[in-house]
């Protein structure tokens, strides 16, 4: 295999993704416009499933002009973010109870368990 087998496989290959991704936005586009009927969209779909490349072009000529804007208005219906519940933290009790386990475990010396109290009341005052 030459390097220019390789770029036309390529090329080829391109051209097949970009024509999927079109007809899959305007597969979309279809069932998200509000003006179309049920029936409409039918049609539009057996128009789609049959001869593609002329739905396609046929579709973005009809009713391409408001696509974006149908697109535009279903990514604001989305929310950016969500809103996750935070655990809430551990007061100044349950600190300085965790760090005197650790203290008479002796997993921390004494002057560590002094630091530790010391932050956990700095932190709730």
């Amino acid at each position: 295999m030459s390097i220019w087998d390789f770029f036309v496989w390529f090329f080829w290959f391109y051209v097949a993704v970009a024509c999927l991704w079109i007809f899959i936005s305007v597969f979309i586009d279809v069932f998200r416009d509000e003006t179309l009927n049920g029936w409409a969209k039918a049609v539009w779909v057996l128009f789609l499933v049959f001869v593609p490349f002329l739905a396609v072009i046929v579709y973005i000529i009809a009713r391409g002009h408001s696509m974006s804007a149908r697109a535009a208005r279903s990514r604001e219906m989305v929310p950016d973010t969500v809103d996750v519940p935070r655990a809430s933290t551990a007061s100044a009790a349950s600190e300085i109870e965790s760090a005197k386990r650790l203290a008479d475990s002796g997993a921390i010396k004494p002057a560590e368990y002094d630091q530790l109290k010391a932050n956990a009341l700095r932190t709730t005052a």
